[in-house]
């Protein structure tokens, strides 16, 4: 798609929370939060002349390797948010992209996210085709920490089994991001989620996993922190650390 006419190098767009996005309490999801983070960074890849169609001309697709999200408050029903975005870094076949979410004025949520271009015949990385020179790149962190690599578990105890079904499925053919957080968060304890106390959460795709791949969750929790790892064939393709308030 041609390079929008009001394209801009920091972007930001509107969401108001509806039903579908909250958790019982009338609270954003935490799956949804990544949602919104992600739609909107689409927004702007779309607005550049980046998105996912400009990619397919050249047989790629961008992939989300490592995400770092830092949560002050979560947004609730029929609340009006503003996530900003813009690009931090992007040379060959890495990106790192950072968004914030603001209600009434106030940053709320802090993200970081490191993304791989790959050749989607291939499976993978390769160095981005499509032309983004009119991309300005702002050093701003969005994050205390950034991204990072989330230690592996060894040896942590199996907690479930899952299979990989149609609806985890997305548009690059292989289990959604987002769903790994969803079987995870899917096994913790739900108060955690509806009294808000995730502050953050460090996230690591290392594999991909597809339709009707058997996998096992896997978790250990102390005091103030919950650790999983989804494997497929005794290998590790996610991990997620979960950050709870003391």
């Amino acid at each position: 798609m041609p390079i929008s006419p009001d394209f801009t190098s920091l972007f930001e767009e509107k969401h108001k929370i509806n039903f579908l996005n909250c958790t019982p309490n009338g609270f954003l999801k935490h799956t949804d939060l990544c949602n919104l983070l992600q739609l909107t960074a689409g927004s702007h890849a779309q607005s550049g002349g980046l998105s996912y169609a400009d990619m397919q001309v050249f047989h790629q697709a961008w992939v989300l390797s490592r995400m770092q999200i830092e949560i002050t408050e979560l947004p609730k029903w029929q609340d009006e948010v503003v996530i900003k975005t813009w690009i931090k870094s992007i040379e060959n076949y890495q990106s790192v992209r950072c968004m914030e979410m603001y209600l009434s004025g106030k940053k709320i949520v802090g993200c970081e996210t490191f993304w791989v271009a790959i050749n989607t015949n291939t499976r993978r990385p390769e160095n981005l085709a499509v032309p983004h020179d009119h991309f300005e790149i702002f050093p701003n962190n969005a994050t205390n920490i950034g991204t990072h690599k989330v230690s592996i578990l060894h040896n942590a105890p199996k907690i479930t089994d899952r299979i990989v079904k149609l609806s985890d499925i997305d548009i690059v053919n292989h289990a959604n991001n987002v769903k790994y957080l969803e079987w995870c968060l899917d096994e913790v304890q739900p108060e955690i989620v509806f009294e808000q106390k995730i502050t953050s959460f460090g996230i690591n795709f290392l594999q991909e996993v597809n339709l009707h791949d058997k996998i096992e969750i896997n978790s250990l929790q102390n005091e103030n922190t919950i650790a999983f790892t989804v494997t497929r064939n005794n290998r590790t393709c996610y991990a997620l650390k979960l950050h709870l308030k003391g």
